[in-house]
């Protein structure tokens, strides 16, 4: 018993570097926001007591509400546009690629780069005066630049597939590359075609990176604000651009708190689906 002691004490020691971590940079953090959350704006300070009522303005105003189905709505194009995009590339790696540490190198490769480099490369591609407009001006496909490539969604989502899209490959090449081969063997002996083969055995066992995948790009494009800043527009700005405008220009900290408060859960409901998908997904594929 004492030895179990001591080994508990040795664990804790061990843990205590991680959890000050966590409680410093992860729970203080939305304990203070939850506390603000929960007071309204005076001025430059706080009114006295506490109030539900920056949720009630938070949940019974419909621009928000829309601003939360399109920031949803956002990030489920991009998590679509993204695996369709991903998918492919991990299957090629993973089954016909001769080099594979270098395939998956090369793919990384772009990522090096600053994000926030890429999210303005992305601007000067789809801009007014960009190359895809000055390449359809001097193939004599347009007559005019196309304005609506930029300061919309559809720039939000392209710009960020693009981001993301190497946390959509490495998962899915590792479920492909777990894949027993002999399984589609066999069913090629029993007279399966390759799209047979690939939507019976491939596709089902490969379930679980995919729906990995989707959560790595859906939570955190979610409530990104860099991009819908740079490219998206009015049109296209999502529910961390209003926080941003709560909190830095009309100064109205509760309600910036509720608003992402809100939205942390609304992410977290819909990430427990697809946790709940993925472990489905893992049974069914055993």
């Amino acid at each position: 018993m004492a030895g179990t002691g001591g080994n508990s004490r040795t664990g804790y020691a061990l843990l205590s570097p991680t959890l000050a971590v966590m409680g410093l940079a992860l729970a203080a953090p939305l304990l203070l926001l939850a506390v603000t959350s929960l007071k309204s704006q005076a001025g430059i300070g706080f009114a006295d007591g506490w109030t539900l009522a920056q949720y009630g303005e938070v949940l019974g105003r419909s621009s928000y509400r829309i601003l939360f189905a399109r920031s949803v709505g956002i990030s489920a194009a991009v998590t679509l546009v993204t695996l369709l995009l991903a998918y492919p590339m991990a299957y090629f790696v993973a089954f016909h690629a001769r080099h594979k540490f270098a395939w998956l190198i090369a793919l990384t490769i772009p990522f090096w780069t600053s994000y926030l480099l890429r999210v303005f490369a992305w601007k000067i591609i789809l801009g007014y005066g960009g190359v895809i407009n000055s390449g359809l001006l001097r193939l004599h496909l347009i007559d005019q630049p196309l304005s609506m490539l930029l300061y919309n969604p559809f720039a939000v989502v392209v710009t960020l597939a693009h981001a993301w899209a190497a946390f959509a490959i490495l998962p899915i090449y590792v479920s492909l590359e777990k894949i027993d081969r002999s399984l589609l063997e066999a069913a090629s002996d029993l007279g399966d075609g390759a799209v047979r083969r690939f939507l019976r055995i491939t596709l089902p066992l490969s379930m679980p990176g995919v729906i990995g995948a989707a959560i790595l790009i859906f939570v955190p494009t979610t409530g990104d604000y860099v991009t819908p800043s740079l490219v998206g527009g009015p049109a296209g700005s999502m529910i961390a651009n209003m926080i941003e405008v709560q909190f830095n220009r009309v100064g109205n900290w509760p309600l910036g708190a509720a608003l992402a408060l809100v939205s942390m859960v609304l992410v977290a409901v819909i990430a427990g689906l697809f946790v709940t998908a993925a472990r489905a997904a893992a049974k069914a594929a055993r």
